[in-house]
């Protein structure tokens, strides 16, 4: 993951990449069903996920400064990518949290997906999938910027940082799940893995 934000103490480069400091009801994902047929001679980019086809990744200038912008128009819900080649890792400044005790280098450009306090898409680890935001009503439309809510997939972030996406319910600083109220937190799509430790947390403290 390469948070949208300014954060609190700038992380190195992690494998030689330098990575980005920039940048409603709880929805149910619907089914892949609803991916627009494509030719019926073409393989569709998301199978392999052949990324190229599907995003471009934009180095900006400055240090760790990247973002990935959609080529492709999908609809709210349907399937962006599969996540086809990660392997695991420590909890780290690139890692995604998969389990409740697993985290996963993505091992291509998905890594340049950013956070935002509105995503376009969700990163789901029960599936391995990354989705279009079931919340998007306009679905996701190509030269929209890539980006997902961390907390989803984060419980205790190893770098919590200062988000500046500027939209509207922009959440402050991002920490992870554990440290994001309940109240904000239901107004996300969150994991599996997410919902479970939630309620062992509230259970431990008593809440």
């Amino acid at each position: 993951m390469s948070p949208a934000a300014i954060t609190k103490s700038t992380p190195p480069p992690m494998n030689g990449k330098k990575m980005s400091v920039v940048s409603s009801a709880k929805p149910v994902i619907t089914s892949s069903s609803n991916i627009p047929d494509g030719p019926a001679d073409s393989i569709p980019a998301w199978v392999k996920p052949d990324l190229t086809r599907l995003l471009r990744v934009e180095h900006l200038p400055g240090d760790f400064a990247a973002r990935s912008v959609s080529l492709v128009d999908l609809p709210a819900g349907a399937v962006f990518a599969r996540i086809s080649n990660p392997t695991p890792a420590a909890c780290a400044y690139t890692s995604v949290q998969a389990g409740k005790n697993l985290h996963i280098e993505l091992n291509c450009d998905l890594v340049f997906i950013n956070h935002s306090c509105r995503p376009t898409l969700v990163f789901d680890m029960a599936r391995w999938e990354v989705r279009v935001n079931p919340a998007l009503k306009e679905g996701l439309k190509a030269g929209d910027e890539l980006t997902f809510f961390y907390p989803s997939t984060e419980w205790s972030m190893s770098q919590p940082f200062d988000c500046r996406c500027q939209e509207a319910e922009c959440r402050g600083v991002i920490s992870g799940a554990k440290d994001t109220s309940p109240e904000i937190l239901k107004r996300y799509w969150l994991n599996v893995h997410i919902e479970e430790l939630l309620k062992e947390y509230k259970t431990q403290n008593g809440a």
